[in-house]
């Protein structure tokens, strides 16, 4: 059944790919240049002046070419000043050509900027159901790698067209001037040269949009080997890794070059097909007795009109390899959350006084519901402990109070009021997490423990590390609070990066304190110290505690065991022990050795 799904899955692909120029994605993706409008019709402009320019070459050469060849002497004069008259032609068509190019490919790298500010904000919006579904790697391909191929679509192609039709045109009229019937059959090769677009275009659609899936494999075991080192290098699987990562960049090298053959194929041809006309043109200016300056005039203006279409030739090429990246895009900016604010949402207003799950039901997939009809009511400044085995719901349960996911049925309550008509923000700045995993940024420790709180003092700082026991550890580091930790706290053991967290949620001061596994992955020294830093914390807040050590959660005022999407039992420590339920089993298991 995966096997068929997902052959039918890349044949629906391949055939949404290998489709004509998807021109409705291109035209989204040119709404990204509207607020620059001004500096695209100054490139169009200058683009303009650039064609002018080069139709002046072709009088100038043409009229050097008379006067100098003239059998009856031109004043050396003349001569002269059409000499002069080349260069300064040559260097105002240098200046518009580099203003043209500048000035568009300035908007092409903001367009870029603003599809990477776009997609980065965008993802943030997301609820955390789409990050559990989708690969790391494949994100961060779609944020860095594919806006660097939509900025060619923009730059190049609108470069392009700014200057190249005008100077076709330009080009063209000289040809028909210097002779009509010439200019007639030279003429028909034009529509020829479309032709090797129509077959190879295709093609290049196809092998960019696959190329970029690779990449986006490529980035996935990269993010995945660097951030498992540590495993890779204990279990011996460095060849294993290499093997892998070396298949995916060989997969996106045999897609890569499918484009480069492709799309190396058409200049080529149309290479040919200019030397045909060439060819013909020689054996006919024989035959008309076509003058010197126009023969020469006719070459030239007809070799400026052969650039011209060369490139016009590859913009039908360079859109089908940038809505493909476009195509990712915009699939991503189109990714609706599934947790939302309400049009009529209010902020949390006034002090918390209870929380209450309300008849809650919740699956992560349609018809598996975890929870089915669960009932909890927690008074302001009660600990709630959370125990029961693996996958009873435990980091779901909590999960759903800030609405990282939302309920498909029944209600959480605030005061009364359900958590959905509640501004997400405020919602969330009611809560603090310590999590088992901490995570901290490669910055220094002051703003880890700033993070989300913006606004404190330095001594709002120090005070919340006194709090979480931090302060002294943190003042033995070469710069003290102004210490790079390094990425994820890379330079500091498992307590202090927890005693950190601990310190950011300090700061935070929310109502509201929910603690994951927060001391299970730390030694005994490392847990005490953490552990103490927690019972400060908890001290006149809401709390709601996961722990796996059962003995960490001893002094709790209520602990819930969840079993089969119900709270079994619920009751202090030394009650439930008494019960001899599912707790007391729980509890012997643990503490048998």
């Amino acid at each position: 059944m995966i096997a068929g799904g997902s052959r039918h899955m890349k044949e629906a692909e391949k055939k949404a790919v290998d489709q004509d120029v998807d021109w409705s994605v291109y035209i989204r993706l040119l709404r990204y240049v509207r607020p620059y409008w001004w500096r695209l019709a100054l490139g169009f402009g200058c683009g303009g002046l650039y064609a002018g320019a080069q139709a002046g070459m072709v009088w100038v050469i043409r009229g050097g070419f008379r006067k100098v060849f003239d059998p009856t002497d031109a004043p050396l004069a003349t001569v002269l000043a059409l000499a002069a008259l080349f260069p300064a032609v040559a260097f105002a068509r240098g200046i518009a050509d580099y203003l043209s190019n500048y000035l568009i490919k300035w908007v092409g790298n903001r367009v870029v900027q603003d599809l990477r500010d776009d997609i980065f904000r965008h993802l943030h919006t997301l609820s955390l159901s789409y990050f559990s579904r989708s690969r790391t790697g494949e994100l961060i391909a779609r944020t860095s790698n594919d806006p660097m191929l939509v900025e060619r679509a923009v730059s190049t192609v609108i470069a392009d067209i700014a200057k190249e039709p005008l100077t076709m045109v330009a080009m063209l009229c000289w040809i028909f001037y210097v002779d009509a019937k010439l200019a007639a059959v030279s003429f028909v090769l034009f529509p020829i040269c479309v032709l090797p677009i129509a077959l190879f275009g295709r093609k290049v659609r196809r092998y960019s949009r696959e190329a970029q899936a690779r990449i986006a494999d490529v980035t996935s075991i990269l993010q995945e080997t660097l951030s498992g080192v540590k495993i890779v290098k204990a279990f011996g699987m460095e060849e294993y890794e290499n093997r892998r990562f070396t298949e995916q960049t060989r997969s996106f090298f045999r897609r890569r070059m499918g484009v480069v053959r492709a799309s190396s194929v058409v200049e080529p041809i149309i290479v040919v097909l200019a030397a045909s006309a060439a060819a013909f043109v020689l054996v006919y200016v024989r035959a008309a007795r076509m003058s010197l300056e126009d023969f020469v005039a006719f070459v030239t203006a007809l070799f400026m009109a052969y650039e011209p279409v060369k490139k016009l030739s590859r913009v039908a090429m360079l859109v089908q390899q940038s809505t493909a990246a476009a195509d990712r895009i915009f699939e991503t900016l189109d990714t609706k959350s599934t947790v939302t604010d309400k049009l009529d949402a209010v902020d949390f207003a006034g002090t918390l006084s209870e929380v209450v799950f309300e008849d809650i039901h919740f699956g992560y997939e349609a018809g598996k519901e975890l929870f089915s009809g669960l009932n909890l009511r927690v008074k302001a400044g009660e600990s709630i402990a959370i125990v029961g085995s693996s996958g009873s719901g435990k980091t779901t349960l909590v999960n759903l109070i800030p609405r990282f996911y939302d309920v498909t049925g029944g209600r959480i309550l605030l005061n009364g009021t359900d958590a959905r008509d509640i501004t997400l923000s405020s919602l969330r700045r009611m809560c603090g997490l310590v999590t088992q995993e901490t995570f901290l940024f490669n910055d220094t420790v002051a703003n880890n423990i700033l993070y989300g709180m913006p606004g404190a003092s330095r001594a709002d700082i120090e005070e919340a590390a006194r709090s979480a026991f931090a302060h002294d550890f943190i003042m033995a580091m070469p710069e003290g609070y102004d210490t790079v930790i390094g990425e994820r706290g890379v330079r500091l053991s498992g307590g202090q990066c927890q005693r950190i967290s601990i310190a950011r949620a300090v700061l935070r001061n929310p109502p509201i304190l929910i603690l994951d596994e927060a001391t299970s992955a730390l030694d005994t020294e490392s847990e005490r110290m953490v552990q103490a830093a927690i019972d400060r914390l908890m001290h006149g807040r809401t709390v709601f505690a996961i722990a796996h050590r059962l003995s960490t959660i001893a002094n709790c005022n209520r602990i819930i065991v969840l079993d089969g999407g119900r709270i079994a039992e619920q009751g202090t420590h030394a009650d439930l022990l008494a019960a001899g339920g599912l707790y007391k089993r729980l509890y012997d298991l643990q503490f048998s050795a």
